[in-house]
């Protein structure tokens, strides 16, 4: 790696630190609505660089489609897993460890066999469905923050479709590093 390649990727890293204040779990109060849980995954770097990190990673895959819509629909499942109360130890931690792998992901330009794929989406889905569930106990507000990730993850897939494959690994090796900082402060 390029001393300015380490430059660059050490200054994204530096910039999502400053972005720590925002993650997206710090309490919603009275506003569960449709626009709150809209805001939702635009509020949290968490949740904001593992979704884009997911479409990204699809964007990189033949049939990377699957993985967003996996994606989806386990966030789905795991919010009204949220919603009914179930909590999962070492939650934040989770999440912060899906930046970090979808960041490797991106960075190797892994390509796993496609069920495998969907597999690892789909946990990294569980645990961000449930922790939106549980700061966002109502149907409306799970309607907007699926809503706001599928744009996400769209937004994600446009990325790794155009974006050179040298910038690629340098978003990659960026989101990894920003998802082990948010895994020391989970």
């Amino acid at each position: 790696m390029s001393a300015r390649l380490m430059t660059k990727t050490a200054a994204v890293a530096v910039l999502c630190l400053l972005a720590l204040p925002a993650m997206a779990h710090p309490g919603h109060g009275d506003s569960v609505g449709f626009l709150a849980g809209f805001a939702h995954p635009f509020t949290g770097i968490d949740h904001l660089l593992a979704m884009l990190g997911v479409g990204i990673w699809g964007g990189q895959q033949r049939r990377g489609l699957g993985l967003s819509a996996m994606f989806l629909g386990m966030m789905l499942l795991g919010a009204l897993a949220g919603m009914a109360g179930l909590t999962v130890p070492g939650l934040e931690t989770g999440i912060a460890a899906t930046v970090a792998l979808a960041g490797l992901a991106i960075a190797l330009a892994l390509a796993l066999p496609n069920w495998l794929g969907m597999l690892l989406v789909g946990v990294f889905a569980l645990a961000h469905g449930n922790a939106h569930g549980q700061e966002l106990p109502t149907a409306s507000a799970a309607c907007g923050f699926l809503l706001a990730s599928a744009i996400l993850l769209c937004a994600g897939r446009f990325i790794g479709q155009v974006l050179a494959e040298r910038m690629l690994r340098v978003a990659g090796m960026a989101l990894t590093a920003a998802g082990v900082v948010l895994m020391g402060v989970a």
